[in-house]
């Protein structure tokens, strides 16, 4: 017999409404329309005047016969544009894809046809590879393509578009009444991932997961109203963490950097009374190793999100020197960026700080809004003892989860199986529930039967004081197989020999998980500061043994 609450309730534009990130900048502009909301060298502007800005753009586009289901593309670093576009791109119904701007011509061209780009927007830096990139497209459909001036950059550039931003932005209307998606499954934005072979794949997003996310991040450092967020993470990743429309939940600051370096940094940071920021380990390492000269005189409390490899207690103590309290983060293109969070507790902060740093180390537990982070069996789907020892895969599932991968039935089919979104990272699951990467599964180093995370052997070598950077791979061997081949960058100004780090991982690891070779070089990297690995394996066969 049905229950009572099982009679037919009406579901009506009353009582529902789908969620979306784009809501949060419409309340922001209407509550504290005075309020600062982006800097960018001299400019100074309100949330009044951006979301008057972002309503123009997508009058403008749909102007242009842009709408529901066609696809915007920006080719820009963190500028003004590049937050107004988060908001006019879906404001218009259309999908926002964000290019990652360290790409070579054949890639973007590849992405461009691929996501069926109608529009994009380019910012004067990068003319001449989309120039590169738009004429290598196989497609043959008509791409509108807008230059967007910047008075901050002074190099040479040709002209591309058939109009500047700000004359598209004069088309439009401030007053346009804007598009609420049907549906908040409805596609948001398309991210491609950082793929290391073939073609990269290409991860829809859905309004709800992004209205999750970007609500998580608020939960998750407790951010206050008004925040001053700093754009060191480049927003074209993952759409900035979700950022640019948590900055908007919060009526935040969004201090633009056109370009990452630690003077840049520390003088925002100053300047501007930076709050918050989110970086790759290399940012924080270069913050931590910046002169003394550059770091004086930050008096207010500036909290930081590192996602990436785990940070060393090098990185936490230096941090903590700086006054900035550093929150570990873990995720990946499909779940939005970070899902998952190394929650601190109060009890920690009596621990010294390498007992911290083992704490911290882990990629913990679901952000509030993602259901639920596992350790599970791949073949079986069983969950793992959580025993902080048996190995599994790290699985999410929820909302902060994309819809597929765009055009690819099949790596989506597979990436769900089971029900859950299988991560690829290999991991341990905590008594207390927290997770552990341990490796990807590709990143294992199998050297005479026996299993060696490159992950262990690399918080190893972060723990000594020459290390800025590390990366840990498989160097074949003939007679094990596989042997641990280290890459590893130096601090500015340290000394340091091949012996040396050899006799500093034998203090800290069983003998056959020590490096046989160490290689000093500056490390390969993608735009987002993550290390190549595929890079590092190329060369790692030809690297010379110790003692050889």
């Amino acid at each position: 017999m049905p229950h009572i609450f099982a009679q037919d309730l009406p579901k009506t534009e009353a009582n529902f409404a789908p969620l979306t990130p784009l809501s949060f900048i419409e309340r922001s502009a209407l509550v504290y329309p005075n309020k600062l909301a982006v800097v960018h060298g001299e400019l100074r502007q309100t949330w009044s005047q951006t979301y008057a800005r972002c309503r123009q753009l997508a009058s403008a586009l749909q102007q242009r016969g842009l709408g529901v289901g066609d696809t915007v593309a920006v080719m820009l670093p963190n500028t003004p544009p590049m937050v107004e576009a988060h908001f006019g791109v879906p404001m218009s119904g259309a999908v926002l894809n964000t290019l990652n701007t360290r790409l070579d011509a054949e890639a973007l061209a590849f992405m461009l046809d691929h996501g069926e780009a109608k529009a994009v927007i380019v910012d004067p830096e990068f003319a001449k590879v989309m120039a590169k990139a738009l004429s290598l497209r196989q497609s043959g459909r008509e791409l509108l393509v807008i230059d967007a001036e910047d008075a901050l950059f002074t190099g040479d550039a040709p002209r591309i578009g058939a109009l500047t931003y700000e004359q598209l932005l004069a088309e439009g209307s401030p007053d346009f009444e804007w598009v609420m998606p049907a549906d908040e499954w409805d596609a948001i934005s398309l991210n491609y991932t950082s793929g290391t072979t073939g073609n990269p794949k290409g991860v829809v997003y859905h309004h709800r997961g992004a209205a999750a996310n970007a609500i998580s991040n608020i939960l998750e450092w407790d951010m206050p109203k008004h925040a001053t967020y700093l754009w060191t993470l480049p927003m074209f990743h993952c759409n900035g963490w979700c950022f640019p429309w948590t900055v908007a939940a919060r009526a935040g600051v969004n201090v633009c950097l056109r370009r990452v370096d630690p003077k840049a940094i520390f003088d925002a940071i100053r300047t501007h009374g930076v709050t918050h920021y989110c970086g790759a380990p290399i940012v924080h390492a270069a913050m931590v190793a910046a002169p003394d000269e550059i770091k004086q005189n930050i008096s207010q409390q500036v909290k930081a999100m590192v996602a990436g490899a785990a940070p060393p207690a090098a990185m936490i103590e230096g941090m903590e020197k700086l006054g900035i309290d550093l929150t570990h983060v873990y995720g990946l293109t499909e779940i939005y960026g970070p899902a998952a969070v190394c929650v601190k507790h109060d009890e920690w902060d009596e621990l010294d700080v390498g007992e911290r740093a083992r704490l911290n180390a882990r990629q913990g537990v679901n952000y509030h809004l993602q259901r639920s982070v596992t350790v599970m069996d791949p073949l079986t789907m069983q969950s793992v003892p959580m025993d902080g020892e048996t190995m599994g895969e790290i699985m999410f599932r929820g909302n902060i989860t994309m819809k597929g991968y765009l055009k690819n039935p099949k790596a989506t089919q597979e990436a769900f199986a089971g029900g859950w979104f299988h991560t690829g990272d290999l991991a341990v699951i905590y008594p207390d529930g927290y997770v552990k990467i341990k490796d990807r599964s590709k990143d294992i180093i199998i050297s005479g039967g026996e299993n060696i995370s490159s992950i262990e052997v690399e918080d190893v070598l972060y723990r000594h004081p020459a290390v800025m950077a590390a990366a840990v791979v498989a160097k074949p061997d003939d007679k094990w197989g596989e042997t641990p081949c280290a890459f590893i960058e130096l601090k500015a100004g340290a000394e340091v020999t091949a012996a040396d780090i050899v006799a500093h991982c034998k203090l800290h690891l069983a003998g056959f998980k020590v490096p046989k070779a160490v290689v000093f070089c500056e490390l390969p990297k993608t735009s987002t500061g993550k290390i190549q690995k595929f890079e590092l394996r190329k060369v790692a066969g030809s690297a010379k043994p110790i003692g050889a």
